[in-house]
């Protein structure tokens, strides 16, 4: 598949409904699970924590644990449920998982990585990668990183994804070790050069489609194989819209934000008779009007509205009329002038 682009995770912010509405933008980008924890897996409702909508593909589960025989039977039940790849997180940084020996806290122990991604491989025929940071609190980056990966690539592992950041596992909150820690993209590019054999996607920071071109671009010989969105395309789903025809070329046309909900509605209606309640997808869509006249009336209509009782599809109508008419009062002066 091509990585041009992805959609990062987030804990408590993504679920499957957020997937099937960024999908609606854009048809190529590889969308990600929130990391489920082998034990989960293994023990916990399959279809809560691993179902999805086939309109999710192409669609990657993360997983998280360093457990290899578990990870391995936690891969296989999730290409039995049809992912199209099996991803390890070995980035994340919060308390949770440092207590239970899995995320970022993995970057110390780059064999038992490898050990785990060795099983994984041999469990499943879909691709098997990993996301990592460049390292964890006192390592030296340039050492943690490269161990990290050329000890997964041993064993035969050909796509990672970088957070160009540290994790500070010791005095930063998660939250804060999406900010504070620099970035180094350097060193990702330098990751790529010297091991041009690999498939290295980049993550971290990255606000807009012209940063994800500008991290695409080869003027320093250094050709990166995808960018990985994460806040941005919470915060700001609409540049999405943009995303096939800019990061994956030809003549795909562009989704603007009313295609895009309008794209969305099957689903929400599916969902609404399943008894699934509004607000759990529409909270996925209120940044989606950023920096457009009504925006702010888009998102307290959806906000306030969509949780009253039996709240169905003509809130989200109302959202998008109260945008409309306030682009409406912005266009009448002009054409009078």
């Amino acid at each position: 598949m091509d990585r041009r682009l992805s959609i990062a995770p987030m804990m408590d912010w993504t679920d499957r409904h957020c997937r099937a509405f960024h999908r609606t933008l854009t048809s190529r980008a590889l969308l990600y699970t929130e990391m489920v924890t082998a034990p989960a897996v293994l023990h916990g409702d399959r279809e809560r924590l691993l179902g999805f909508d086939p309109v999710e593909h192409p669609v990657a589960l993360q997983l998280g644990g360093s457990d290899p025989d578990q990870l391995a039977e936690a891969a296989r039940i999730g290409e039995s449920f049809g992912y199209d790849e099996i991803n390890l997180n070995v980035g994340c940084p919060s308390d949770r998982v440092q207590s239970g020996r899995f995320g970022a806290c993995l970057m110390r122990e780059p064999q038992l990585v490898a050990d785990c991604m060795a099983a994984i491989k041999a469990a499943v025929a879909v691709p098997a990668t990993v996301k990592c940071r460049i390292g964890v609190d006192d390592q030296d980056p340039a050492t943690s990183l490269f161990e990290t990966v050329d000890a997964c690539a041993a064993v035969g592992v050909e796509v990672f994804i970088v957070h160009a950041r540290k994790a500070w596992l010791k005095g930063l909150s998660p939250k804060e070790n999406r900010d504070v820690p620099p970035l180094d993209y350097a060193l990702v590019r330098r990751l790529k050069r010297e091991r041009p054999h690999l498939a290295v996607t980049i993550n971290g920071g990255v606000a807009s489609m012209d940063e994800a071109e500008a991290h695409l671009d080869d003027a320093d010989g250094v050709q990166l194989d995808g960018v990985m969105l994460g806040r941005a395309a919470y915060h700001e789903p609409a540049i999405l819209g943009q995303a096939d025809r800019r990061l994956f070329g030809g003549s795909a046309p562009d989704i603007d934000a009313f295609a895009a909900i309008d794209r969305y509605r099957p689903y929400m209606a599916a969902r609404l008779e399943e008894g699934v309640h509004l607000p759990a997808m529409a909270r996925h869509m209120l940044g989606l009007m950023y920096g457009r006249a009504g925006a702010r009336a888009f998102r307290r209509i959806l906000t306030v509205e969509s949780v009253r009782p039996g709240a169905g599809l003509d809130v989200v109508d109302r959202a998008v009329e109260a945008v409309r008419e306030a682009e409406g009062r912005v266009e009448r002066p002009t054409r009078a002038a």
